[in-house]
């Protein structure tokens, strides 16, 4: 999908804020770990489902190695202290055809401001024009606020596999 590649959209936040949202690029990897490093042990833990700090060759490769029709991956960027900085990403990876599984992390500053919604409308478009018939989420249940951008996208709780997880499924159109 050459043209979610070059994906771009400018959003505004709920306080008026201004967001960049774009494909993820390669040369995003040094921002990409800033952002890490911006963001709580907490929220990451939320987001791995175990405690982070950092990440070995292999993943920094898989998580910034994006072919933009199996993997997407777009990030949020804002304006802090004078420069451009990543505030957060979304990204679905297709795990058998027609089906991907999506994820979620915004710096901890920057939460409670929509860029989770917003990148998750973003997120739903893409897959939705890539022809795939249904997304799903592992959400550990404290994470109530992306629970409730899940839910407000209808997402919907479905069996579980892991009952340390909230599994959830959007069906596509």
């Amino acid at each position: 999908m050459p043209e979610t590649a070059t994906y771009t959209a400018c959003e505004r936040l709920r306080d008026g804020s201004q967001v960049e949202i774009r494909a993820l690029q390669p040369e995003d990897e040094a921002d990409m770990l800033a952002a890490v490093g911006r963001t709580s042990a907490q929220s990451l833990q939320r987001r791995f489902f175990v405690m982070k700090r950092g990440f070995s060759e292999n993943e920094r490769a898989f998580f910034m190695n994006i072919d933009f029709s199996n993997h997407v991956a777009l990030v949020a960027l804002a304006q802090e202290d004078g420069r451009t900085v990543i505030v957060g990403g979304g990204r679905y990876i297709v795990f058998e055809a027609g089906r991907a599984e999506m994820a979620f992390v915004v710096v901890d500053a920057w939460q409670g401001r929509g860029i989770g919604s917003i990148l998750m409308r973003h997120l739903v478009e893409i897959a939705g024009n890539a022809g795939l018939q249904e997304l799903i989420a592992e959400v550990l249940p404290e994470n109530k606020a992306m629970l409730k951008v899940f839910a407000k996208f209808g997402f919907k709780p479905a069996s579980r596999r892991d009952p340390q997880t909230v599994h959830l499924v959007l069906k596509l159109a």
